[in-house]
């Protein structure tokens, strides 16, 4: 039996469609973040960018989002290294990159791209809008649950 692509290959020889595939649909990366500046370690809110669709968890403008958005960062094999620090737990891009495997409910393991969301992975439902959160009251929407993992099953 062949090996998935993502455990056959390097993350550096994925084709452009393999490497996007490995995004869940989580929108765990578009949670505005902030950085405690005693520890240094990132707390995540339940703000989310603007330009993310709460209904599909997706960008509403991929292509130019690092435009729009400048603290928008590409996750690419280079920049891994500098981000995965601040990047999900559940990130297949830092899960992989760390040498651990896609979670059972990964749309490539899965088969099915709700499963993301049925396992309570994804942001749906969680999130309001970085619009309507003012930046002073950024530190009154901090949460936890971006942080854990799900058992795998």
């Amino acid at each position: 039996m062949t090996q998935p692509f993502w455990k056959a290959k390097r993350l550096e020889e994925l084709s452009g469609e393999e490497w996007e595939s490995l995004c869940d649909g989580c929108a765990r990366c578009c949670l505005v973040k902030l950085e405690d500046e005693d520890t240094g370690k990132y707390c995540y809110t339940d703000a989310v960018c603007d330009l993310l669709d709460q209904g599909t968890c997706r960008c509403t403008d991929y292509a130019n989002r690092t435009v729009r958005v400048p603290t928008c960062v590409a996750v690419t094999v280079d920049s891994l290294p500098e981000i995965a620090p601040w990047m999900p737990a559940t990130c297949a891009y830092r899960l992989l990159w760390q040498g651990d495997d896609l979670r059972w409910w990964h749309p490539l393991v899965s088969g099915d791209p709700e499963t993301v969301h049925l396992a309570g992975i994804s942001v749906h439902g969680r999130v309001i809008a970085e619009s309507e959160v003012p930046e002073e009251e950024l530190e009154n929407h901090i949460v936890d649950w971006p942080h854990r993992d799900v058992p795998d099953s």
